[in-house]
């Protein structure tokens, strides 16, 4: 380990443009002016070198970003080294990985007028140990953010509240996270975690597609695991599993209309309301040859297909577009 803010050779950092971003999260003072690589990362910002992709997955692997994951999902505190710092905030070492601080995440920092003032203390924190929780996760997009002021929550309180939930209660909270595996909530002083799965009952790609930062919701408490401080949560469970009545609703040969969602090799899967799919099989959608399904349908197609087949139990319904084109097809 070198002196207080060198970097070790072959540390990875997250790339130039998230820090770039970063450098705007904080609170006080203004964004740090544009700049090039070798400018953003010089000796002055007290970060290290931008180092290859290669670079970066050989020194953060897979594990170390589900150790993270867990500590976010269990709430845990984290005691970590400051180990540099740009005008947004202060970067943190932890099992391998670079996490940022936005400054105005940190309890440690005295308020100051000048802008100046404040580099010069968020310089000082250089090397001293603070107290965090993990606020953001994205390993894809290699972003962990960290606050000292959400590791001040009243232990106590959270316990608590662990405590008292039980699966099946039914509880107000507010989104305060949203990652690719799904979205944190607040509970009021204790985080669940809604998976991406329990958020409709239709296909969700992000959390982001269907929360907000900030948005309040109801959840249904899925499960409670007090020895690993964990609360799992659903959005969908609120709601009627439209596979359950679906044969009630709909009949073989009904004329249904939905929108294409997905375009595979096999065929094209329609919404037909919300969670409920049905699949074209590429034989039912046009007639004569044709290379891929994407010929005849595209992904936000709105098209009217006939029912050929329901089986609610195993979730699935088969449709058929060219039996709606050609009416002198048998059904």
């Amino acid at each position: 380990m070198g002196e207080i803010g060198e970097w070790v050779p072959g540390d990875a950092p997250p790339d130039e443009g998230y820090w770039e971003a970063l450098s705007r999260y904080g609170e006080h003072g203004p964004a740090a002016p544009s700049a090039t690589q070798e400018q953003l990362w010089s000796r002055e910002s007290l970060l290290p070198p931008a180092s290859t992709s290669a670079e970066a997955e050989a020194t953060t692997p897979r594990d170390q970003w589900k150790a993270a994951r867990e500590a976010m999902e269990q709430g845990k505190v984290l005691q970590l080294p400051v180990m540099g710092c740009n005008r947004g905030g202060v970067l943190v070492g932890w099992d391998g990985l670079h996490g940022f601080v936005p400054a105005s995440h940190l309890m440690s920092l005295s308020p100051v007028a000048d802008e100046e003032e404040r580099y010069t203390e968020l310089r000082r924190l250089i090397g001293s140990q603070l107290h965090l929780k993990i606020i953001e996760l994205d390993p894809e997009r290699r972003r962990f953010v960290l606050s000292e002021r959400a590791s001040c929550l009243d232990e106590s309180h959270r316990q608590e509240l662990l405590e008292a939930l039980c699966p099946g209660d039914i509880c107000q909270g507010r989104v305060t996270n949203l990652c690719s595996f799904g979205a944190f909530v607040d509970l009021g002083g204790l985080e669940g975690l809604i998976h991406v799965s329990e958020l409709s009952w239709g296909r969700v790609d992000h959390p982001s597609d269907v929360l907000q930062t900030s948005q309040p919701v109801e959840v249904y408490v899925v499960n409670v695991d007090r020895e690993r401080g964990r609360v799992g949560l659903s959005i969908k469970r609120l709601r009627p599993d439209p596979w359950q009545s679906v044969e009630e609703r709909y009949r073989v040969g009904q004329i249904v209309k939905g929108i294409i969602t997905h375009v595979v090799n096999f065929g094209a899967f329609v919404q037909i309301e919300d969670g409920l799919e049905g699949l074209i099989h590429v034989s039912e959608l046009a007639e004569g040859n044709f290379i891929h399904p994407r010929n005849v349908v595209q992904e936000g197609d709105t098209v009217t297909t006939r029912i050929l087949n329901i089986d609610g139990a195993r979730r699935r319904m088969g449709l058929s577009l060219r039996q709606v084109r050609d009416p002198t097809t048998p059904h």
